[in-house]
């Protein structure tokens, strides 16, 4: 029975490249001389820090025009608050996003469902499993789905006949 998977992952290698090139850049904008800021990764969280909220700012923009770049979807980062670290010094924790959340999840599958096609939803962990009788039903599953989501970034996956 043909199936495939819906997910969502990020290539952490190009993340990595993205917040290298973001600090270097940083570090050699004018703009930016003398100040303390930079991106720090650890695992999924990118931690942004600046010398000011405007600086903070320009930083985010900065990696997330490196990030578009390196083909990694800016939808998938999930920003958190500005927080005071010393001084006027802040900083801002940003989550990158991977895997289905099950809310989402379900939601995909209630789109599937309520379309009437004939294949069968199922969630999978961090991820939505569907599989139908013929591959022409999986693709227009594919289309719905595609047409529908756009609020966070999906891949469609595992094609199987």
């Amino acid at each position: 029975m043909p199936s495939f998977d819906i997910v969502s992952e990020v290539n952490e290698v190009e993340v990595r490249n993205a917040v290298d090139q973001t600090n270097k850049e940083v570090s050699t904008r004018f703009d930016f001389k003398g100040s303390d800021a930079r991106v720090e990764q650890a695992e999924k969280i990118l931690t942004v820090f600046s010398d000011n909220e405007f600086q903070l700012d320009q930083v985010k923009d900065i990696l997330r025009a490196k990030l578009a770049k390196r083909n990694v979807d800016v939808r998938c980062l999930d920003e958190g608050k500005v927080e005071k670290v010393s001084g006027n010094k802040v900083k801002q924790a940003i989550t990158v996003k991977v895997g289905v959340e099950t809310e989402l999840a379900k939601k995909i599958v209630k789109l599937i469902k309520d379309s009437k096609l004939k294949v069968q939803a199922s969630i999978q962990g961090d991820a939505v499993r569907v599989s139908g009788a013929k591959r022409d039903i999986l693709q227009d599953t594919i289309a719905l789905v595609r047409k529908d989501i756009t609020e966070f970034p999906l891949q469609y996956q595992n094609f199987r006949d």
